[in-house]
């Protein structure tokens, strides 16, 4: 009797871009293609020559008419991966931040059916602050991620990390698009993943701080402590059934137009 080979699965990168011409083509260079099988960049209105850089690289670009924001972007991304018949969806900033020679070792828990959500925590040994990270950043991470652990109950590192790797199965069932279009996206992303009792890891990363490098300032970081706060209680009032909230409890195919869910749904049917 035969034994059936196992299906390997497509990997999808995911780039949120804005005004990275400088970084793009470093992080390109270094994703390691043997493991990736598309990249797909959103560009949220660059006014530099990020979208011409990344046509030349070969890399699938859909370009916003307006600008969208950080969590726009990502919704953007995220449609476009499942649409593409993505089973493991990573995301990579194109700033060069994070080191994209780390990919396989991201998608490795999801692959092996450990995870369906990996987190690059730049918090397990002494990535962040070798990295150049700002101190008043690193014990906001610090102070926060304290915060959410406790309403979780889990013992993360760092929720604050950029680099993540998903499962389809994650991206078909959290309401995504319903989230916030600026930073505390990800932040409500994490929740949404808990609340629907995803299994998680994480791996430890270094991390680059540098001019070219995509950071917000003390007042959006303010703001978006703030949010992240106002996401914990939200959590919260749902779970113990004070107050309801759609990006809790419904599914993506939901809450998004039956076009789309119509192009999902057939992509679904093509990787099977």
């Amino acid at each position: 009797m035969a034994i059936k080979k196992k299906k390997k699965k497509k990997v999808v990168v995911i780039m949120p871009a804005y005004n990275a011409a400088k970084t793009l083509e470093k992080t390109y260079r270094d994703i390691p293609k043997n493991v990736v099988d598309e990249i797909i960049l959103v560009d949220d209105v660059s006014k530099d020559q990020t979208v011409e850089i990344a046509k030349r690289l070969g890399i699938k670009v859909f370009v916003h008419i307006q600008n969208r924001g950080y969590g726009g972007n990502q919704k953007t991304c995220y449609i476009e991966a499942l649409k593409s018949r993505a089973d493991i969806i990573v995301m990579l900033h194109p700033d060069y931040q994070y080191d994209s020679r780390l990919i396989p070792f991201m998608i490795s828990p999801i692959e092996l059916g450990y995870a369906d959500f990996v987190l690059g925590s730049r918090m397990l040994g002494h990535g962040a602050m070798q990295g150049g990270m700002p101190f008043y950043k690193y014990w906001a991470n610090k102070i926060l991620t304290f915060i959410e652990n406790l309403c979780f109950r889990k013992h993360y590192s760092e929720l604050h990390s950029g680099f993540r790797a998903y499962s389809r199965k994650v991206l078909m069932t959290i309401p995504f698009t319903l989230n916030s279009d600026d930073f505390v996206f990800d932040t409500e992303v994490i929740a949404q993943i808990e609340m629907f009792k995803f299994p998680t890891s994480e791996i430890p990363v270094p991390t680059r701080y540098f001019k070219e490098a995509s950071s917000i300032n003390l007042k959006r970081s303010i703001i978006y402590g703030l949010q992240t706060l106002k996401v914990m209680l939200q959590f919260l009032l749902h779970k113990f059934g004070i107050k309801k909230y759609d990006k809790f409890e419904k599914k993506l195919l939901d809450v998004i137009s039956p076009f789309y869910a119509k192009q999902i749904l057939k992509a679904e049917k093509r990787r099977k």
